[in-house]
């Protein structure tokens, strides 16, 4: 491509490849991962820092990507009443502060232009409060005793159901239909190889951003690069610049 200056010489001008570009953000790893990189926030201030940091994906050196849409994956916090045995009390998850804070997060995320949301649910059968890892280690140790826990060494561990299947059926439509070029998708998830391998052999150019979090060594050969905007915690495998 070329154009010509103000003496009618010409100039070349490199002409950038042009990409349609899916984001899709799996949305629990995403919150948990911005909240330790950025801090708390409100679901507005949150929500619009997603749509930024989705939007700082379309900005790249070698190529001109057009959004076509993000794609947000996430459950509706339960409003189920969950045993806690640190406190002996059966709490009502409908009245914690994070069940408020979710469901306006969601919301707002529903407002925005080029955002679809994708719901799963949670498992009722798997919702329970458990020992923190490093409350628990120290325990094992007899470095506390029982009487030395809080409540902030309990959290609630909740396992969503339907929200994989979702990822999996939206990047296999978007492959089988040829509505992108490209996807990326951001996860620290290793569950959506059998997906990616799937859409780079229907010609999808598949981008992982792992928040700069920790990933299998071996996840390189299944996707064809990474690109993040969270400064690398340990880097295992290949980068896209």
């Amino acid at each position: 491509m070329s154009q010509h200056d103000a003496r009618g010489g010409k100039i070349l001008v490199e002409q950038k490849a042009l990409k349609k570009t899916a984001i899709l953000v799996d949305g629990g790893f995403y919150r948990k991962i911005a909240h330790k990189e950025w801090g708390e926030k409100t679901p507005v201030e949150r929500a619009k820092e997603l749509e930024a940091y989705c939007h700082k994906h379309l900005r790249h050196k070698y190529e001109q990507r057009v959004l076509y849409r993000i794609f947000y994956y996430d459950c509706l916090p339960s409003d189920k009443a969950v045993y806690n045995p640190l406190t002996f009390k059966n709490e009502e998850l409908r009245k914690s502060e994070m069940y408020g804070w979710v469901n306006d997060f969601i919301k707002e995320l529903k407002s925005k232009r080029k955002f679809a949301i994708r719901l799963g649910a949670l498992s009722s059968e798997r919702l329970e409060y458990r020992l923190k890892a490093e409350p628990f280690k120290k325990l094992c140790n007899h470095t506390i005793s029982v009487d030395d826990l809080t409540d902030k060494d309990m959290e609630l561990h909740i396992v969503q159901k339907g929200v994989d299947m979702k990822i999996g059926i939206d990047i296999a439509s978007l492959a089988y239909k040829k509505q992108v070029d490209q996807i990326i998708f951001i996860s620290g998830d290793s569950d959506f190889v059998p997906a990616a391998k799937l859409a780079r052999r229907e010609g999808i150019d598949f981008i992982l951003d792992h928040m700069g979090q920790h990933i299998k060594p071996d996840l390189n050969e299944h996707i064809d690069g990474i690109q993040t905007h969270v400064k690398y915690k340990k880097v295992l495998v290949g980068t896209v610049n």
